[in-house]
């Protein structure tokens, strides 16, 4: 997010998450300051792929961020350092089904939540949703962003998995009118299926 006047009508939406992407090769990059944020129930997101502790850490402070997603190969000795700052992480990962889920384990004690996301050989967002029964062989407690090419056509059926642990759904790429841009329209009417979901959020 990055467009002022959008920014602005996404705040009179329930929304509960709002995120500017530090990564220089993602055409949603936010390269100058981010828009400030009037609204003391809506975190402010910043999404990284493969920054140093130093990089991420000034971004936060410039940007005045709450929580810390990242994207790349970050370790789980850089998820601890981040949350050792009263940061909320979000530690992503690509899903397909031969992902090895004991590959978070160490992760657990150093994160809020991890984001599922489609499997790719790039980083950032595919736009493609993957094979959502692949979350039953999920083991661990930990609460779950879901993300990966979720639209106005598969909302709904994301939400099958009938999983407690699923915390909340990431909306990118096919709300948007163009990149950055989000279709508030569309939004709305998704916004009206989660909360008849009940998905963990303000009421």
């Amino acid at each position: 997010m990055r467009d002022v006047d959008n920014i602005r009508q996404l705040l009179q939406l329930p929304i509960d998450y709002i995120g500017f992407i530090f990564y220089p090769k993602s055409p949603r990059f936010v390269q100058d300051q981010a828009p400030s944020i009037n609204a003391a129930d809506i975190k402010k997101v910043g999404v990284f792929v493969n920054s140093t502790f130093s990089e991420i850490m000034d971004k936060v402070h410039t940007h005045q961020v709450d929580a810390v997603q990242l994207h790349g190969d970050e370790t789980p000795q850089l998820c601890e350092s981040l949350k050792n700052q009263k940061l909320e992480i979000i530690k992503a990962f690509g899903i397909d089904s031969t992902f090895d889920w004991l590959t978070l384990e160490s992760y657990l004690e150093h994160i809020d939540y991890f984001l599922f996301d489609t499997k790719s050989t790039q980083y950032g967002g595919t736009g493609k949703a993957f094979s959502w029964s692949a979350l039953t062989e999920y083991p661990y407690n930990k609460p779950y962003f879901l993300s990966g090419g979720l639209g106005p056509d598969n909302l709904q059926d994301a939400f099958s998995i009938n999983d407690n642990r699923l915390y909340a759904v990431d909306l990118n790429s096919r709300f948007e009118r163009q990149p950055g841009i989000k279709n508030i329209e569309t939004l709305t009417q998704a916004l009206s299926i989660i909360r008849n979901e009940q998905i963990p959020s303000k009421q």
